[in-house]
């Protein structure tokens, strides 16, 4: 039976971890994905002046359009653009990662726990949800975002409230189904403890729907750092970041068409392939398509 209930666990965690969308486009956005971690990563050497993302500035090489020196171009203090784009990365994509990591973690303990044990308990954290899923995401952000201090901690929490109760959800119903499955009944007969149960079948089980949701909401989420920072209600000044960028450059849009065009594009870019990749993974690990 202890190799039967190994079997019945390991799948769904295996092709989560083995999968590779398989679609032209899908392989595109992983690349794309791949570069721009990079880049983040390895930010103050790839870029050519990294002390601009970090408050210098340089009046005398104020506005200047992109050439040799700065491909970019230059903002209206003079620092280089691409290195303050490519600096933007680094600081969306740790937002990113902390809220998917807080949500998820949140959402889907809340949610298993209430698909496996029902009853009061799944009653009473689903209505917990319902509370917060009754305010509009970006409103309840947008209100978070005012009465707390301006940065990357405010951003991760302002976004991460709004999250994981769509994870409980759907790791709830995940669970539940689960939990009415034979291999969990011959776990209960066996005397397994519950808590075993959930940790070692229950939870593994039902990570890949909400591992692909969780992708699927990266581009999203992307988009609302960058909201939030274009209304002024995110990093300030000297972070780099998208939005703040956008919101930096937009009067000069007729003049000076660099200096919100690139990270608009950043933005851009960056929620597409995170939505491309998320929809692929979703057709990969569609159980309709396990046997072909």
């Amino acid at each position: 039976m202890t190799v039967s209930l190994h079997e019945k666990r390991v799948p769904a965690v295996a092709r989560l971890i083995r999968v590779v969308p398989g679609d032209l486009l899908s392989r595109i956005a992983v690349t794309v994905l791949g570069l721009i971690f990079i880049a983040a990563l390895f930010a103050p050497w790839v870029t050519p002046f990294p002390a601009d993302a970090t408050g210098a500035t340089h009046p005398l090489e104020a506005l200047q359009a992109p050439n040799a020196r700065h491909w970019f171009g230059t903002d209206g203090v003079g620092r280089d653009i691409l290195t303050r784009v490519v600096f933007g990365a680094r600081t969306s994509l740790v937002v990113v990662a902390a809220v998917l990591v807080s949500a998820v973690l949140v959402g889907t303990m809340a949610g298993v726990v209430a698909g496996y044990v029902g009853g009061i308990v799944r009653d009473t954290i689903m209505r917990i949800t319902d509370i917060f899923l009754a305010f509009p995401a970006m409103l309840l952000s947008l209100a978070l975002a005012l009465v707390l201090p301006r940065g990357i901690p405010t951003l991760i929490i302002c976004v991460a409230v709004t999250w994981w109760p769509w994870y409980a959800r759907l790791a709830a119903s995940t669970a539940a189904s689960i939990g009415r499955r034979g291999y969990i009944d011959s776990a209960k007969t066996l005397g397994v403890p519950g808590p075993k149960i959930v940790l070692r079948h229950v939870l593994p089980n039902s990570l890949t729907p909400v591992m692909v949701q969780a992708s699927l909401d990266a581009g999203g989420i992307i988009l609302v750092i960058a909201t939030l920072s274009y209304l002024g209600l995110g990093v300030s000044e000297p972070t780099a970041e998208w939005g703040l960028m956008v919101q930096q450059g937009q009067s000069l849009i007729t003049t000076n068409w660099w200096v919100v065009t690139f990270p608009a594009l950043a933005i851009l870019v960056t929620a597409f392939c995170f939505n491309v990749l998320g929809e692929g993974l979703r057709v990969s690990l569609d159980p309709r398509r396990a046997g072909k």
